[in-house]
């Protein structure tokens, strides 16, 4: 894969910035936007960017910074996922939490947000507390988003808890948007401006690239990823004017910036921030080192969300206007659904096969297909394809039947499905590699799938699709269901 972002520049450049950021005040919150951990659609749409890199460059600051996690009630009661893992917001943090801690760092607390009694809240803070997790409760901040002197006073910011930190940076991090953070921020500087602290407040995101061109294909699929959030990038009205600069930033941002700059001033009782790009340490832009290359993988990503929210809309999980919206983006950029190479040889597979579900997988510049049998799924037949191209072995058969059988009756007696699904094929091949050279060689490539596109013709669920993401592929899918194939034959 043809690199198109300097790792190396931005872990360099990035530090700086945030110490020089870090060096104004006595405690600094630093509200970080985006994934902690794996940020991977920073990885696909800038290659040579490393998923774990913001956390990685924290290590160097560790013995300086603690970290406070929030997450909205709203959330918790919903049920709210995170889509690229199939788990739940309350189940992130969890995990978030442990792998915090597992790398090192110091872990102040998590607060609730917008709390107001719900019962599966509490049962949630319970398990908090449990499991030795430090919980605050946050409610609605009276007087947001307009009443500025309420805001700044004791019935505001000022009724939340305290949370007592020692460090003097803190990073505050979420699952997703809409957590509370920059709240839980401003909440702590106003209670340590008041001790006489001098506490600030900076924001560390990476998208949307505030000195890349509004339309540059990284920035319109910022918008494409945050479609359901209804997000818009545009020019930062403010530094335009302020500094003669255009600069990009989003439509929240950009909205909320006179009261938060207003909030500010009167928590911190000076001014520091002309404009919403300023409260930024974004370094990104000036790391890309071939636009090409980034323009292309950012349209790939593009058409990704297309059809992954497509899918959404097909199983209820979103609106009709949220796919419209990244189809209106791609048609800006000129591209179409099937701008993917692995789409048409997908769909080409299945209408030769009579409709059966199929799955095409890019291996280097090879279309590999896999379509679903009586032995197993589209998923197990197109990875155990690919093992073969990729090892250079004959079209042979590389499970064993004396190991594929007793799973399959296992299968049966549990009345799950009677074919292999992509875990089971790879639980039967790493089992016959310990007595076959040749399943030894397979297995030994599956890492090279990684970063690979795959195309469905039709919406991957449940495990296939849980090991797919583990694999690191980026799949695709038509918006059919199994049971829709079925009932079309």
């Amino acid at each position: 894969m043809k690199k198109g972002f300097n790792n190396e520049k931005y872990v360099k450049i990035q530090s700086e910035k945030i110490k020089e950021r870090f060096k104004l005040f006595d405690k600094l919150y630093l509200e970080v936007g985006g994934k902690l951990f794996e940020d991977s659609h920073a990885a696909r749409i800038l290659p040579g960017f490393k998923p774990d890199v913001k956390i990685s460059m924290f290590k160097e600051l560790k013995k300086d910074l603690e970290i406070i996690f929030c997450i909205s009630a709203g959330d918790i009661e919903r049920n709210k996922t995170r889509g690229e893992y199939g788990i739940t917001y309350d189940q992130e943090i969890l995990k978030l939490v442990m792998q915090s801690k597992k790398m090192g760092f110091s872990v102040n607390s998590v607060v609730v947000t917008l709390y107001e009694n719900q019962p599966s809240v509490n049962k949630f803070i319970k398990k908090l507390e449990r499991n030795n997790i430090k919980t605050y409760i946050h409610r609605f901040t009276k007087g947001y988003p307009t009443d500025v002197d309420t805001i700044v006073s004791d019935e505001g910011y000022g009724a939340n808890p305290y949370i007592e930190t020692t460090k003097p940076l803190v990073l505050v991090n979420a699952p997703g948007p809409g957590s509370g953070k920059l709240a839980t921020c401003l909440s702590q500087i106003y209670h340590e401006n008041k001790m006489g602290l001098n506490s600030g407040y900076a924001k560390f995101e990476t998208f949307p690239v505030w000195n890349l061109p509004l339309k540059h294909p990284v920035n319109i699929a910022y918008e494409a990823a945050t479609a359901d959030l209804k997000d818009v990038n545009m020019i930062d009205p403010f530094h335009l004017e302020k500094y003669g600069k255009v600069a990009v930033n989003y439509n929240r941002d950009v909205e909320t910036f006179p009261i938060l700059k207003s909030i500010l001033s009167k928590v911190s009782n000076k001014e520091i921030y002309n404009s919403p790009t300023d409260m930024g340490v974004n370094m990104v832009g000036f790391c890309i080192s071939d636009n090409d290359v980034v323009e292309e993988a950012s349209k790939k990503e593009i058409v990704r969300r297309y059809y992954n929210e497509q899918n959404n809309y097909k199983m209820g999980l979103c609106d009709e206007d949220t796919y419209k919206k990244i189809k209106l983006l791609m048609n800006e950029l000129n591209i179409d659904e099937d701008y993917l190479e692995v789409i048409k040889p997908a769909l080409d597979k299945r209408d030769k096969e009579g409709g059966t579900p199929v799955i095409s997988l890019q291996v280097g510049k090879k279309i590999i297909t896999g379509k679903q049998t009586d032995l197993m799924t589209a998923a197990g037949s197109v990875v155990l394809n690919a093992l073969k191209h990729l090892s250079k072995i004959p079209d042979i058969y590389l499970l064993s039947p004396s190991v594929i059988e007793p799973i399959l009756n296992l299968k049966k007696e549990m009345g799950a499905e009677e074919r292999l699904t992509l875990s089971d094929v790879l639980t039967a091949l790493s089992i016959c590699s310990v007595t076959n050279p040749t399943a030894a060689k397979a297995l030994s490539n599956l890492s090279k799938l990684k970063g690979s596109d795959a195309h469905a013709t039709y919406i991957v669920t449940g495990s296939d699709k849980q090991k797919l993401k583990a694999l690191k592929i980026n799949l695709t899918c038509e918006n059919e269901t199994i049971f829709d194939i079925n009932l079309s034959k």
